[in-house]
This record gives structure tokens, C-alpha cells and sequence, in this order.
């Protein structure tokens, strides 16, 4: 998942590197309260987790440019019901710096955007959670009108951020603008794809109740709030 390099231009990626810090202190906040509530072993654990597998998301799951950016099968509502919002968060901004040091060094300096693009949304599935999965609901028991939901409003995110960072930087050309509307048009198959991947990942889940070594998962994922 990355910005195009030169899209934004040098002298614009400051207002960048003030979002990314700013979804890095929300993400901050969110690992203080999920240390506090559930251990601190527990969080690194499951941040090891999604780091690793936003990693092979990222290298080995399909991926092609289209437009002024990548698809790719980011599965971020899979990793927030799964680990949690700040352990999703984490392996988030980690997966994407262990993905540009290794592999794409000339994405780096497009971190900022990156990493909010990823983030804001994360943030927002999180929001949306509490307002449609009722406290008495598991995770694992959700709907897939519930799951369509999380994995929209994140893909939605995602080419929020990715459409602003490329008027941003790139202003409203024809060509700037048709780029923009092939990534979203691109991520159609994606908001099809992801719900059926949350719900195929949460039977598995389910099947494995009481299987699964507390602290490896978020709580809720078995277990009502």
C-alpha cells in the first residue's frame, strides 16, 4: 500500500508527517488502554502478530498500481476483530516500515501518508463497532451485513486518503482525477472480497472457542463486552 513517490512534492510532505504523527498518538493512546486492560505480554503478542501478517499481506497476497496507488488486500476490519484495535494499528505502521526499509525503500518518505491512510480508517471501523455490534454480540457471532459494514467504511477510509493525498499533491487535472477514479473503481473488488474473508476468518475462530490461549486474541472475539 503506498502513495506513487513524487506524487506529493518534497515541500508538501510536511502536512503529512503532521497526520502521521497525529495517528500515531491516537494509536499510542489506544495500546496505553489495551496494556492496562489486558497485560502488556498480551499486546505485544498480538502485535507481533498482525505486524507479521500485514507484512505478508503487503509482499505476498496479489497487489497491482492501478491509478495513483496500489490495490491490495489490506483485510484491516479482519485484523481489528481479530487483535484489536491497537495491536491492528501497530502491526499496521510496522508492516508498512518493515515493507519500505526491506523491500521499497523509495516509499519512505511517503511513511506519513501512508501510515494515516491505513490508520484514520482503522480508527474509524473502531468507532463504527460500537454503534452496530450490540455489547451482548461476540465478534465471532457478527453478521455479514456487520462485517460488510467494517470492511466498507475501512475500504472507503483507505480511498478517502488516498484521493486527498493526490489533490493534495497533484491538484484537479483530468489526468490527476481519472487516476484517482480508477483506484476507486479498483477497490470495488475488494469491499466484495474482505467481508467474506472476515466472516470465513471468524468461523474459524468460532470453531476454536476455548482453544485459542487467552491473550493471543482480543477479548472480544469470543466474548461478549
Amino acid at each position: 500500500m503506498h502513495i506513487e513517490p513524487g506524487l506529493v512534492s518534497d515541500a508538501k510532505l510536511v502536512l503529512s508527517y503532521a497526520t502521521g504523527i497525529a495517528a500515531g498518538g491516537v494509536a499510542l493512546k489506544l495500546a496505553a488502554e489495551t496494556m492496562r486492560e489486558q497485560g502488556i505480554l498480551s499486546f505485544a503478542v498480538r502485535t507481533l502478530a498482525t505486524t507479521a501478517l500485514v507484512f505478508i499481506f503487503f509482499e505476498i497476497l496479489p497487489h497491482f498500481p492501478v491509478g495513483v496507488s496500489e490495490v491490495h488486500f489490506i483485510l484491516g476490519s479482519t485484523l481489528f476483530l481479530l487483535f484489536g484495535a491497537a495491536p491492528a494499528a501497530f502491526g499496521l505502521a510496522f508492516g508498512l516500515l518493515f515493507q519500505g526499509i526491506f523491500f521499497e525503500p523509495p516509499d519512505l518518505p511517503q511513511y506519513g501518508m501512508n501510515v494515516t491512510t491505513l490508520l484514520v480508517p482503522l480508527f474509524a471501523i473502531q468507532a463504527i463497532a460500537t454503534r452496530i455490534i450490540p455489547r451482548n454480540t461476540a465478534y465471532v457471532d457478527l453478521k455479514y451485513r456487520q462485517a460488510l459494514a467494517l470492511s466498507t467504511t475501512y475500504q472507503a477510509g483507505v480511498i478517502a486518503w488516498v484521493a486527498f493525498w493526490a489533490l493534495y499533491g497533484s491538484g484537479f487535472a483530468m489526468t490527476n482525477l481519472a487516476s484517482i477514479a480508477t483506484f476507486a473503481a479498483s477497490y470495488a473488488l475488494v469491499i466484495v472480497i474482505e467481508p467474506l474473508a472476515d466472516l470465513a476468518v471468524l468461523a474459524l475462530a468460532k470453531s476454536l472457542r476455548g482453544v485459542t490461549a487467552p491473550g493471543l486474541v482480543t477479548p472480544r472475539l469470543h466474548n461478549a463486552a
